[in-house]
């Protein structure tokens, strides 16, 4: 039986002018999923009812099995978060950051941090305020990567990304998925990234999910 990483049943709610209407999908282990639709579909909603501890919804969320509005504290260790946006102590550099918010995470290797790190050509010694949007979001995955999460939740991450470098970040995504027990949810709303990179695809379209299903099959239903 194949391992379900994400399960959204019946997820319907509202956070501020945005709402998800009746939200369902599974995503198992080893796969990347799309999550596609125009600016205000609702993609970053549904990545904020994941992340948030106080969403409200109906239905019901699970990650690897656990309902997250029963233990979202211990759910938050199975989530790597990469978005532009993503929050971290600017003044600080990337070690200092990885040294302080390591503690949150069980499982966190600071050695592979390290190596990662070296590995994608980002220093650990400046400001993260001085990193590049490119190095910020390599930060970001190396900083995940270092407690081998079961699901990636990636929010617009390839908007203006150089196109050497989305290949380079598309290849550790595929190195991840196929190294580890894990999945990847990506929102984009450049419908030929998401149907190339993707194992399958959701279209949200004013808070409802008007398809899904493998990828490839996208074009020949459109």
């Amino acid at each position: 039986m194949e391992e379900m990483i994400l399960e959204f049943e019946n997820v319907t709610g509202s956070k501020g002018k945005f709402r998800l209407q009746d939200i369902s999908f599974t995503l198992p282990a080893g796969y990347m999923m799309g999550l596609m639709g125009a600016n205000g579909a609702g993609k970053s909603t549904l990545m904020s009812y994941i992340m948030e501890e106080d969403a409200r919804y109906t239905g019901t969320i699970k990650i690897d099995g656990v309902d997250i509005r029963k233990n979202h504290a211990y759910v938050k260790n199975l989530i790597g978060f990469v978005s532009g946006g993503h929050g971290f102590f600017e003044q600080m550099t990337a070690i200092e950051n990885a040294r302080l918010l390591s503690g949150f995470y069980e499982k966190f290797d600071m050695e592979r941090f390290k190596s990662t790190m070296k590995e994608m050509g980002v220093s650990m010694h400046i400001s993260y305020q001085k990193l590049s949007r490119g190095e910020k979001l390599k930060f970001q995955m190396a900083f995940a990567m270092a407690y081998s999460p079961k699901l990636y939740l990636l929010d617009e991450v390839t908007v203006g990304m150089d196109p050497v470098f989305r290949l380079d970040f598309f290849k550790i995504l595929q190195r991840v998925i196929e190294t580890e027990e894990s999945s990847v949810l990506m929102s984009s709303h450049i419908e030929s990234e998401m149907k190339q990179k993707t194992d399958f695809l959701g279209i949200l379209d004013e808070g409802r999910m008007t398809w899904f299903g493998e990828s490839p099959d996208f074009s020949k239903d459109m």
